[in-house]
């Protein structure tokens, strides 16, 4: 064998001795965590930044991945530190012996080699830089990183470790930080500056040296120039633009509702949540404003929700979350406080749907006694005779009470759970629960609304993004009638002058003015608005009228333009009392003189009809009768008691009857 071959053969070996030891050398090398600890974070419905907590060690290091953050920015960050970084396998051998060369020929370093996987090497196990037992470590731990990730991976790692001076560390943090912006909002300035950063971190800090951080934006936008990522316009444009001179504190949204978020899922690491971030901040700063200047334990919540799926738009639970005097930490979209007058909509609405009354029957509002119970209106006066939707829209506390007594506390009770409120009381509910005697909290009583802004069909409300979907169902807390009647009767309350018409509300103030409320409803949004103080001692002067009205309009003031309401169902008696059969005409208190009762079919009985009219009979009572299904006539002026009552539609029922005097039953049924 010739002496050239012998060499070459020893060359061979020495080549795949050398290979197999390198393969050796990257197989066996020990890595790092790949799943750094990152900073929890709580997102808006479009994953804009509503709160962010830090890691143990106090740095913001927020989750982020490339399709998060802008092209203008990944662009120039592959041109300026590896632009061969989707094709080398860890280490770019070109980029090294470049970067030797220019060190031998200079006496100095000149460029550096490092591949971006290597600067996630250097990040992982926050090793130093400039040793080479630092670089081949370095090197080591890139070629098996490209082993074990994909690139995109890779860049993950990257965007979330690399350094932008003090605590702050990745991209998004940064973005948020220096400009106030999501990273996948950055022009190319910006872009360019962030990508300079990590190269000295504090030596470029441009709220501390903007002339450095300046100089190096500038000549990481000429080497995007040179890399063909940016044009020559878009460098010139992008160097007239100021570097920013201050750090901004990170968003501190929905405090409550971010931190039961974060509680209730703890080793989560992103949540999204429904809020709409810029209707939270703008309701945010309308709470603080609306409690300025007055008693400094003043409190104030305020939620918003959507109709259509019971997703929360807007979730303030205290107007400073940090103030102790209003005892700020207390979130009182959760907390159990009287009504007041704002469950006297859903009275009226079981009295529509039981038959018992319609918008314009009269009803009496005159000194009245249940026993040992003797209701009083709020101003102490009496109106006398006046139609029922005057009655609500006045918010007169007697005729309510009337009506609850027809219809029974424990079926508002019962309606109340079908909407999803907890609502709380001692005991035997009885005819105060119509005035706010009983607990129940924000969020409840807001959903109970949305339950009439949706035709009478309950919504549960969601707060995480994952949850939310349209929700045509729910359980029916009112017929689609009844509940349009309640929507008709409250738009017509006039708003607070100013303030946009169109919006169904209530307002409402507990007893010793402990409570003020206002909660209503467009086609679009239910809004509750509560104000008092956290410890619940009396606020006085404190009404639902002048104080929770004007905030609940402002706050759909900034949702935008009222939708409008539901149309009317088919079956709705849009008439005055003169033309509404007799005994709707009047309302007649339940309990006095012999009233009408119906005998069959019985209460709670499960119908089947074959193709058949519905039958009926009544006892008692005084002729001619006027039956009703939910609230709709469908016999007028019978004599005979008992009916053959026609066709009915399948589902729950609500069938009543009513006599000359005014006097009425319900029985509730189900057809099948």
């Amino acid at each position: 064998m010739t002496h050239w071959r012998r060499a070459a053969l020893a060359g061979v070996l020495l080549g795949a001795l050398a290979l197999a030891s390198l393969e050796l050398w990257v197989r066996t090398a020990v890595l790092p965590p790949l799943h750094p600890e990152v900073s929890t974070v709580v997102e808006a419905r479009d994953g804009r930044l509503l709160r962010a907590f830090t890691v143990d060690d106090g740095r913001w290091r927020l989750p982020v991945e490339p399709a998060e953050v802008a092209s203008i920015y990944l662009d120039q960050l592959i041109a300026f530190e590896d632009k061969r970084f989707r094709r080398h396998r860890g280490v770019d051998v070109l980029a090294l012996a470049r970067a030797t060369g220019q060190a031998v020929w200079h006496g100095r370093v000149v460029s550096g080699g490092s591949t971006l996987t290597m600067q996630v090497a250097r990040l992982l196990e926050a090793s130093g830089t400039g040793r080479w037992s630092g670089k081949l470590r370095q090197m080591r731990v890139a070629l098996a990183l490209e082993r074990r990730a994909t690139k995109d991976e890779i860049l993950s790692l990257y965007l979330r470790l690399a350094p932008f001076g003090g605590n702050i560390e990745g991209v998004r943090a940064a973005s948020l930080v220096y400009f106030r912006k999501e990273p996948g909002r950055l022009t190319p300035a910006e872009a360019a500056l962030l990508v300079a950063l990590p190269q000295s971190p504090e030596g470029r800090r441009p709220d501390r040296r903007p002339d450095a951080a300046r100089a190096a934006r500038d000549r990481a936008l000429a080497r995007g120039v040179r890399a063909g990522v940016l044009t020559a316009g878009d460098a010139r444009a992008a160097r007239a633009e100021p570097v920013p001179r201050r750090r901004h504190a990170f968003a501190a949204l929905a405090p409550h509702l971010a931190e039961q978020t974060v509680a209730e899922r703890p080793l989560a690491v992103r949540h999204r949540l429904t809020l709409d971030r810029d209707a939270q901040a703008k309701a945010e700063a309308l709470v603080a404003a609306r409690v300025l200047g007055r008693h400094r334990a003043l409190s104030a919540a305020v939620i918003v929700v959507d109709n259509r799926t019971g997703a929360v738009r807007v979730s303030v639970g205290s107007p400073a979350y940090l103030d102790a005097r209003r005892a700020g930490f207390v979130d009182m979209t959760r907390a159990l406080r009287s009504p007041g007058s704002t469950l006297k909509p859903l009275i009226y609405g079981l009295a529509f749907e039981a038959g018992a009354a319609h918008p314009e029957t009269i009803i009496d509002d005159a000194p009245t006694w249940y026993d040992s119970y003797a209701p009083q209106n709020f101003d102490g006066q009496f109106l006398g005779q006046l139609r029922l939707r005057e009655a609500l829209q006045l918010s007169r506390n007697i005729p309510a009470v009337t009506l609850l007594e027809d219809v029974g506390p424990a079926v508002l009770m019962a309606r109340l759970a079908r909407a999803g409120a907890r609502a709380e009381l001692q005991g035997t509910p009885g005819l105060a629960v119509a005035l706010g005697g009983l607990g129940i909290n924000l969020r409840d009583l807001t959903a109970t609304y949305a339950a009439l802004a949706r035709g009478g069909r309950s919504v549960a409300l969601v707060t995480r993004a994952a949850d939310e979907r349209n929700a045509p169902g729910g359980r029916p807390v009112l017929t689609p009638l009844a509940a349009w009647y309640v929507g008709d009767i409250l738009a017509g309350v006039a708003p607070p002058p100013g303030a946009p018409a169109g919006v169904a509300y209530k307002t409402g103030t507990s007893y010793g003015h402990r409570d003020a409320w206002a909660v209503g409803f467009d086609g679009h949004h239910t809004v509750g608005v509560w104000l008092g103080r956290a410890d619940g001692a009396a606020m006085p002067g404190t009404l639902g009228a002048n104080l929770a009205a004007p905030l609940l309009f402002d706050v759909f003031s900034a949702l935008g333009p009222v939708e409008p309401l539901i149309p009317p169902p088919p079956e709705a008696l849009i008439v005055s009392n003169a033309e509404l059969p007799r005994p709707l005409r009047v309302f007649r208190r339940a309990g006095v003189g012999e009233g009408p009762r119906i005998a069959f079919p019985p209460d709670g009985a499960r119908v089947f009809l074959m193709a058949e009219p519905l039958a009926a009979r009544v006892d008692q009572g005084v002729p001619p009768f006027t039956w009703l299904a939910n609230g709709v006539p469908l016999r007028i002026a019978l004599r005979d008691r008992q009916a053959e009552l026609g066709a009915v539609a399948p589902g729950p029922l609500t069938l009543s009857v009513i006599d000359a005097t005014g006097a009425s039953s319900p029985v509730r049924l189900t057809v099948e």
